[in-house]
């Protein structure tokens, strides 16, 4: 009972105290005047503060960044951390210079962004040209390109320039500009790029040397350059730009090789002078004053389909180790980075035009020594395809002779056929028996069918110069005609909704023309060929079959093959088979008179004709062969 008290008077003693404090609290609170005081002070309190904080802000910015990293680095483990890591290098990592940052230089020809990380090119651009969208060619941008040189030091540190910051200065020296981008050890101890970019040149000069560094680079272990490009895409059509971009090479003096277009490929070569990285009309050059001992050239290939690969073409790779001399790297090289035009790179003294396919042989000195002096007079006063037009007349004109050989002996062949036909019919099936008595009379009247096939083989080595000439002739880039709009592209009259495999997505006219032109002329020649051919022999082909299948299958792949090629090329073929139809019906219907022509065989056939060597060899020959033949039949009969 008195525990229960003693609880009762507990919570009624705290209850009256809750009470108490509630009227205390009402009794002590503030007036409307203390209120206003205590937000007044408050405010106060903020602004002051606020003030404390930009004054603390303004004292902060008297302290460069810049500065205080360099002493920062130097009063504490960070300058450790960087020797560790960069040895007698870690200098070139305290100098203001040791940031992202950029030198420009602009000529009237080149824009030129060297980044002080690496101390290479990061960007170039060629401001004479843009692309087929109108858009400025850069050889050189996006990182696209890697230049590193790779070293030991003595301190058996493996150091990569491409990870390092150089130290750029730009000078001028009357009408050119040096850049330098210098590595430091110290002040005056360095790895140096000194570039020399001349007014007016596609060329600069490009040394790489070291001064002070014998103690520092480990002379027993290889210094090697290593330069990669991955070229960008700049024509109409990526795939037959591609077909033109390769990786070309000069070495031991004077021989010109290349890697393959294709896939990978990758060559070892000896006394490299210098290598070319041929972007179809735009190239990357290193040429080296001094022939390289060795070099490792690699290239890769990017377009396996037009619909997807539409960036780059190919990337290419050049590597080689650096000479020292008394522990110092001193290498004198140049750089080219402009058209692959043969009027610019042959003012250079390096045989820089022989990165150009004009083909290989007789085909390059056709090219060289005729079609583009040709060429070039002709576009001096003419529009280009009109110039095309005329050089095209010129080579017909020049060739005539050997086409009217050719149409002679088959006019030969024709006045002959009555006789064939009689040789034929006297044989029956003996064929062996028809061919020498047909072979002895192609003789005697000079009719022969190799008399008709030596022109054309004349031909071929024309044919095929042109093939390499129009798609690198550079003066035809960009240049109209007519309804194509650059000759060194293909023309489009009409795009279609959809992609036709090797065809393309697009209808080009002038190969449609070139297909329809040589469609009939093949059908004048060859179908007069075909009447007056030999008769076949067994398990040989049916020389008649195959001739009837290539008017219609040549014509055809002019068409399809033709259709993504420089539309100066099938220009050339087109204006081509129209003159060779006229220089055939003119020579067939003005010049050859058959009827002189047949007295004239008349008169041989009745002379005596002493049969040469070769001629009683072959008699001979056919005549142990159809005495074999007899003897088989004879055999079969038993």
């Amino acid at each position: 009972m008195e525990e229960k008290k003693l609880d009762l008077n507990s919570v009624i003693g705290f209850v009256l105290i809750f009470v108490i404090l509630l009227f205390m609290l009402w009794q002590n609170q503030p007036s409307p005047e203390e209120l206003e005081a205590q937000e007044k002070a408050k405010q106060e309190q903020v602004e002051a503060d606020k003030k404390q904080a930009e004054s603390e802000k303004e004292t902060t910015k008297e302290v460069p960044s810049q500065d205080f990293s360099v002493a920062s680095a130097k009063d504490s483990t960070q300058l450790v951390a960087i020797k560790n890591k960069l040895g007698a290098f870690a200098y070139s990592a305290t100098l203001p210079s040791a940031k992202d940052g950029y030198t420009t230089v602009e000529t009237e020809k080149l824009a030129l962004k060297f980044n002080n990380k690496g101390g290479f090119l990061e960007e170039v651009k060629l401001k004479s040209f843009v692309n087929y969208d109108s858009v400025p060619i850069y050889i050189i941008k996006d990182k696209n390109t890697a230049f590193n040189i790779n070293f030991g030091t003595t301190d058996s540190r493996i150091l990569n320039t491409k990870d390092l910051y150089f130290e750029p200065s730009v000078i001028k020296n009357g009408d050119d500009t040096i850049v330098s981008m210098k590595l430091k050890v110290s002040d005056n101890r360095y790895l140096e790029y000194r570039y020399v970019i001349h007014k007016d040149d596609y060329m600069m000069d490009f040394d790489i040397q070291s001064k002070g560094l014998s103690d520092v680079i480990n002379s027993s272990q290889t210094v090697n350059l290593d330069w990669s490009l991955k070229g960008y895409r700049h024509d109409k059509s990526i795939t037959y730009e591609n077909r033109y971009t390769r990786l070309t090479y000069r070495h031991e003096s004077d021989k010109i090789d290349k890697l393959s277009p294709r896939g990978e490929d990758e060559e070892v070569v000896e006394n490299a002078s210098w290598m070319s990285f041929r972007q179809h009309f735009f190239s990357s050059i290193l040429v080296s004053e001094k022939p390289l001992k060795t070099v490792t050239l690699f290239s890769e290939d990017h377009v396996d389909n037009e619909e997807v690969d539409t960036l780059y073409t190919k990337t290419f790779e050049a590597k080689f180790p650096l000479a020292l001399q008394a522990g110092e790297v001193q290498e004198n090289l140049k750089l080219y980075f402009g058209p692959t035009d043969q009027k610019v790179l042959k003012n250079y003294a390096y045989d820089l035009e022989d990165s150009i396919p004009f083909g290989w042989g007789i085909f390059g000195w056709i090219n060289r020594h005729l079609f583009i002096p040709l060429f070039n007079f002709l576009v001096s006063v003419l529009p280009y395809g009109v110039a095309i037009i005329v050089m095209t007349i010129l080579i017909k004109l020049l060739m005539s002779f050997v086409q009217y050989k050719q149409f002679l002996s088959q006019a030969k062949l024709k006045i002959i056929k009555p006789e064939l036909d009689a040789i034929k019919e006297k044989h029956g099936d003996n064929k062996m028996k028809i061919q020498q008595e047909t072979m002895a009379l192609q003789s005697q009247v000079g009719a022969s069918p190799l008399s008709g096939c030596l022109p054309a083989l004349i031909q071929l080595p024309v044919f095929y110069a042109l093939f390499q000439f129009f798609p690198s002739a550079f003066d035809l880039r960009q240049k109209s005609f007519l309804w194509a709009q650059d000759l060194s592209s293909y023309d489009v009259i009409a795009k279609l909704p959809f992609r036709i495999p090797m065809y393309g997505e697009h209808v080009s006219l002038f190969p449609i023309l070139a297909s329809i032109a040589i469609f009939f002329y093949m059908k004048m020649t060859t179908g007069q060929q075909s009447a007056m051919s030999q008769p076949q022999q067994e398990g040989m082909p049916d020389m008649q079959k195959m001739m009837k299948y290539m008017i219609y299958f040549s014509p055809l792949m002019m068409l399809v093959f033709f259709n993504n090629y420089a539309s100066g090329l099938s220009l050339y073929y087109f204006i081509s088979n129209l003159i060779s139809i006229g220089i055939m019906l003119v020579i067939k219907n003005y010049i050859l008179d058959e009827e002189k022509i047949h007295a004239q065989i008349q008169l041989k056939k009745a002379k005596p004709k002493k049969q040469s060597r070769f001629q009683k060899k072959m008699k001979e020959m056919m005549e142990q062969a159809e005495a074999q033949q007899r003897q088989q039949q004879n055999k079969k009969k038993k």
